[in-house]
């Protein structure tokens, strides 16, 4: 299914078993929009940018993230730009001997991941990226791995102190946003319809007039893509998450 939005953006949703639709051409960027991979790997349709929204392993075990890396590494996507999520902690204790304390396999991990920036694949943890895509145009991207507690975890936070400190950093002409959790009432409703998504995050996204494109995971069952009128301007809001969806979602968006 393919929804052309305005002559500036068009959403659509890939199913493996097909072939995704023609990039629309020069002037264009195309996003592939994943998450909560939880170490598994799936079949990818081609784009410009690659965005995966955190919870790449399963349990945070270091041979879990490895597999994850060696997979992304090896896609054909020009960049790749990935957060974390709170199942990104080694809270299981697999490493023997030594056993690593989850702050030990966070910094591991990071190490890991930021010595593939020049294959392409970056990784964001409360922090920018300015990056050129194929077609000349710099997009200005923000990521965070931060999601409101749920029983153990990484990067949560338990209060709306925290949350605050938190998206005050995101840069008001950020264009691209990647967050692991929802924003409240977005994509975010649980299976026993809780809206699970952070209300500090959504009133964040109230003053990000430039952001266009917000993708992120965390809640399962609620994956999609949804629009929103921004001062005029439509704000494509993704939960890319794979493990329960037949579709990936890729948005072409006019530079």
């Amino acid at each position: 299914m393919t929804t052309r939005l305005d002559p500036q953006v068009s959403v659509h949703l890939h199913s493996p078993q097909q072939e995704a639709p023609p990039h629309p051409g020069p002037g264009w960027t195309r996003f592939v929009c994943i998450s909560d991979t939880h170490s598994g790997i799936f079949r990818l349709p081609p784009g410009d940018v690659l965005i995966h929204a955190g919870d790449l392993s399963s349990y945070g075990a270091l041979p879990q993230l490895t597999r994850t890396i060696d997979w992304l590494t090896s896609l054909e996507h020009p960049v790749k730009i990935i957060v974390a999520g709170n199942h990104d902690v080694n809270y299981i204790s697999t490493d023997v001997p030594p056993v690593l304390t989850a702050s030990q396999l966070i910094q591991r991990a990071r190490a890991t991941v930021r010595s593939l920036a020049s294959a392409g694949l970056y990784y964001l943890e409360h922090e920018s990226l300015h990056f050129t895509a194929p077609s000349g145009k710099v997009w200005k991207v923000y990521g965070s791995p931060a999601a409101p507690i749920h029983l153990e975890g990484a990067f949560q936070y338990a209060s709306s102190t925290e949350a605050k400190a938190i998206y005050q950093c995101v840069p008001e002409d950020t264009e691209i946003l990647i967050t692991h959790t929802p924003p409240y009432r977005t994509l975010d409703k649980t299976r026993k319809g809780k809206y699970a998504g952070c209300p500090i995050l959504s009133s964040r996204l109230r003053q990000l007039r430039h952001c266009r494109l917000h993708v992120f995971g965390h809640i399962h069952e609620a994956a999609g893509a949804g629009v929103d009128d921004v001062g005029g301007t439509h704000r494509v809001s993704v939960n890319a998450a794979v493990p329960l969806s037949d579709s990936i979602v890729v948005v072409d968006m006019r530079d």
